[in-house]
Order: C-alpha cells, then sequence, then structure tokens
C-alpha cells in the first residue's frame, strides 16, 4: 500500500479557494459527515499554509447522544454545540491535546462532526517539523495529530470555516466525484456508550485514517 495508495485527491491541481458555505453545514449531520469526508481542511497561520483531505470524521448528534457532551444537557461544557454551524469547536482533552469539530445543523441544536484524519495535502513539511514526526502516513492518522499538524488550538474555537479568508476553512468538493470513492461506517473510537450507532465514516482503503 503506502505511498501508492496516495489517493488521486493530491495528484488532482485544487484551484478553488471557494470555502464551504455555511448552508452545508445547517443540514442533519449524518448527511454532513458523508459528504465531508473528500473535503480539505485549510490551515493558515504565520507559519505558513498546510492542508489536507478529510479522510475520517464521526459525528455527535442531540441530547440522546450518550458519547455527546450535550447528553446532560445545556453546560459550560456543551455550551459551543448548541452554536450555528459552520463554527469551529476546539476543546482540550486529557490537558494537552487539541480536538477539532465543526458544528452542524440548526443553531440551538446541539450536533458536531469530529475530525479524526485528513491525508496530508500542503504544508508537509511544516506538519513534519510540528509533530516532530517523517512518517507521512502518520502525521495526522488521529483528532490529536490533525490538529497538532495544522497548528490548531484554543484559538481557533468558534472560528467560522465557511469563509476563504478565515485562518480555518474547508474546500468545497470540486476535488473528487463522489460516486467514485467508497465510504465505510464503523462505531465511533474511544465510545463505551452508543456502541450501536455507526457514525464513524472513512474513506475505504486510505492509509491515512486512525482505524480501521
Amino acid at each position: 500500500m503506502g505511498k501508492s495508495l496516495i489517493f488521486a485527491f493530491v495528484r488532482i491541481h485544487i484551484s478553488s479557494e471557494m470555502a464551504l458555505p455555511a448552508s452545508f453545514f445547517l443540514r442533519p449531520t449524518l448527511e454532513v459527515l458523508d459528504d465531508l469526508v473528500g473535503t480539505v481542511l485549510v490551515r493558515r497561520s504565520k507559519e505558513g499554509l498546510t492542508s489536507g483531505i478529510i479522510v475520517e470524521a464521526e459525528a455527535y448528534r442531540g441530547e440522546d447522544d450518550p458519547a455527546s457532551f450535550a447528553f446532560i444537557g445545556r453546560t459550560k461544557r456543551s455550551e459551543m454545540l448548541y452554536k450555528q454551524p459552520g463554527k469551529a469547536f476546539v476543546y482540550l482533552t486529557y490537558g494537552i491535546h487539541y480536538l477539532l469539530n465543526i458544528i452542524t445543523e440548526k443553531e440551538g441544536f446541539p450536533a458536531a462532526i469530529l475530525i479524526r484524519a485528513i491525508e496530508p495535502l500542503e504544508g508537509i513539511s511544516l506538519m513534519k517539523k510540528r509533530r516532530k514526526d517523517e512518517d507521512l502516513l502518520n502525521l495526522c492518522s488521529g483528532p490529536a495529530k490533525v490538529c497538532q499538524a495544522l497548528g490548531i488550538d484554543l484559538v481557533m474555537n468558534d472560528v467560522m470555516v465557511t469563509s476563504s479568508r478565515s485562518p480555518l476553512f474547508i474546500k468545497e468538493r470540486n476535488i473528487r466525484n463522489k460516486g467514485h470513492i467508497e465510504l465505510v461506517r464503523r462505531p465511533r473510537i474511544g465510545v463505551s456508550e452508543g456502541k450501536d450507532r455507526l457514525w464513524r465514516v472513512y474513506l475505504k482503503g486510505s492509509p491515512f485514517i486512525s482505524f480501521a
């Protein structure tokens, strides 16, 4: 597998800088989840530009989702989940790792999608420097790795990702033909409750995902 499976996405020139509009995220979360795989996450910083193709993500939806921060209702911890669609929700876990989520559905309803893994695209040398890792397949194969490689921290929390002028945004889906890719659905990672919900989706055959 290895580099031979670095997808055709990389070989396609990505000319558009147009970000996905807020309306993309103002839809049922599981629909957004499917459509988000194959889009491009872009981070601009003083150090340089980094980006990657989203190859794995998982959904958290509603106050009846036992794996969601909103399961116990609207609290300080879950407040971001109730914000407008298209906002970035970045939080610290275990006191050391940042995780990036994108808010979905209508404002006031708690739902988001966690970006679990990306295929490195631009700024790979910068990603390697940040991660202190030369292994391309290991650079962004996990949600904490994605944030470290792209330089995403709490400063990006509450940022709208729906404008190409934003320091963090997601490009439109002109880089893939949905009919030519296959998605795999699995239980979410590290979830003890709600295991029956196959709300983790990844690109079949991708060597860049966190877990098969």
